[in-house]
């Protein structure tokens, strides 16, 4: 999981799905691997949003006001990811 997310290039984003696709895994074993990603943010784990393009989680926390998500969402707009409102 962490060398797939490690070459999602900044300004780009890469889904739960996609990575456990590439894996031959499942989306939710992506995202448990992320959340105890001990190299952040050498690897890049924020890069990893939900199919839905919605941000997902984010260091434990979920939802969109929640303070890790938007984290999240800061670190992706400071990398010219657009998140739309």
């Amino acid at each position: 999981v962490y060398d797939v997310t490690a070459a999602i290039p900044e300004g780009f984003v890469s889904t739960y799905g996609t990575v456990a696709k590439f894996l031959a895994s499942s989306p939710r074993a992506v995202g448990q691997a992320l959340k105890r990603n001990p190299y952040a943010p050498i690897i890049p784990c924020h890069r990893v949003i939900a199919t839905s393009r919605r941000l997902g989680g984010f260091h434990g926390g979920f939802g969109d006001a929640h303070p890790q998500v938007q984290r999240k969402c800061r670190m992706l707009r400071d990398e010219g990811v657009m998140i739309e409102e």
